[in-house]
């Protein structure tokens, strides 16, 4: 699929089939001036400012926070937040085709540091989605501040859970002054160190889930582990500790959620639904596995087209070892994948923003496809280099581990695939 293609189909008139004449349906590629602007913003920042340090910052295992800086500076952490949060108000906001290219681009600088780039929706992401307007008010502009770096968090996973919801043991309790929680949290991206951590507890006065606002340094709130990882080395994972962490009352999210995340539409046009807490988590998750497919994407993007360009240069008996078949059908495959991952991914992205629902669980197809894709895409990518590829002398060994992690966080490729099964079944 080349982006700016375009193709449309109409239904012929009534004939003996009985068939009824339809409008034209178009089906539309094209990226409007503004998304090229910011794709070209993007991709020149992950070349000029990610790509020279991506390799510096996995070996060492820290944070970024120069390129941070530079990102908030440029806009690129809060592009797709409402303007009137202080945001770049980009029509699609967080979860359309805006927010697909800039992540794809990160990502192909450094899926550890674009992570990071894009953790303050972590926690933007569910306050505009459930939050109330006073809520909205006071923390969504604290994202929006090109000369300060603040960080989300989504506290959801716990050691004995995993992606089972229903299983949280986190727990809030209702006292005169807020809400007591008590609990731990496992493998959270900035965990311990975000400026807003969203944490998911249950409720056992109503028997139910909730999620709560906590700022970073709440009494309470400790940070636990720093995992030591096999790739996404530059992103902060750790565990999130809570012991009698008290937070306001009006810091509990609501279980209304918007369908339209986009910066564009007006309050007064989205239109929600009431939700239970586990299916609050649920849903957030259908819309946030989007980004992570788009990453995905925008790593195996960064393997093949490396592979490729070292298989035109690369000879062997005399020619490009890209004209030898074998290496020209596995470039073949990894360029098919990619394009078939992306063209899911944005009709996912149309389906959000025009409000219609993900019936089918298009976020977790998304996801679990572009996560496939990149394994595939970097394990191919470090065969054709050969031995060169097994060495940190070029990037793809690097690419190759972070790959993995995509099949399993945000939900295993496994439980992605129990979910879609789910949806087409209509359990």
């Amino acid at each position: 699929m080349a982006v700016g293609s375009h193709v449309s189909f109409q239904e012929q008139p009534e004939g003996a089939g009985g068939r009824v004449r339809s409008p034209p349906m178009a089906v539309d590629f094209s990226l409007t001036d503004e998304q090229r602007e910011i794709q070209t913003l993007a991709h020149e920042f992950a070349r000029r400012e990610i790509r020279p340090v991506a390799a510096e910052y996995d070996e060492r295992e820290e944070m970024p926070w120069p390129v941070l800086e530079k990102a908030a500076r440029v806009g690129l952490l809060s592009y797709g937040l409402p303007e009137e949060y202080g945001g770049g108000g980009v029509t699609d906001g967080i979860v359309g085709v805006t927010n697909f290219l800039v992540t794809e681009e990160l990502a192909w600088g450094c899926a550890a540091i674009a992570t990071e780039i894009g953790s303050s929706s972590y926690a933007a992401g569910p306050i505009l989605a459930f939050g109330s307007e006073e809520q909205k008010r006071r923390y969504l502009p604290r994202f929006c501040d090109p000369e300060a770096v603040r960080l989300g968090a989504l506290c959801l996973t716990e050691p004995q859970a995993g992606s089972d919801i229903a299983a949280i043991a986190t727990t809030a309790r209702r006292t005169g002054e807020g809400w007591i929680l008590d609990g731990r949290k496992q493998f959270i991206t900035n965990g311990g160190i975000a400026d807003v951590h969203v944490v998911f507890a249950q409720v056992p006065e109503n028997g139910g889930t909730a999620a709560f606002i906590v700022e970073g340094g709440t009494p309470g709130l400790t940070m636990g582990r720093k995992e030591r990882k096999l790739g996404m080395r530059a992103s902060h994972t750790a565990e999130v500790v809570l012991e009698d962490c008290l937070v306001p009352l009006e810091n509990r999210l609501e279980n209304r959620f918007e369908t339209r995340l986009s910066a564009g539409t007006p309050a007064s046009e989205r239109s929600g639904g009431e939700l239970s807490g586990a299916a609050t988590a649920l849903t957030l998750l259908q819309y946030s596995r989007m980004t992570f497919a788009a990453a995905a994407i925008g790593l195996a993007r960064a393997a093949f087209e490396y592979a490729r360009d070292y298989a035109l240069e690369r000879t062997t008996f005399g020619v490009p070892i890209a004209h030898h078949q074998m290496i020209a059908g596995k470039l073949a495959q990894m360029a098919m994948e990619i394009e078939a991952a992306r063209a899911l991914l944005w009709r996912a992205g149309w389906l959000a923003l025009s409000g219609r629902p993900l019936a089918l669980a298009e976020g977790s197809m998304a996801k679990c496809m572009a996560a496939d894709v990149a394994v595939r895409t970097c394990e191919e990518a470090v065969q054709i280099l050969g031995g060169h590829g097994y060495v940190r002398d070029h990037p793809v060994e690097k690419w190759y581990r972070d790959a993995k992690l995509y099949q399993i966080w945000e939900g295993t490729n496994e439980i992605q695939r129990l979910v879609i099964a789910r949806a087409v079944t209509r359990r």
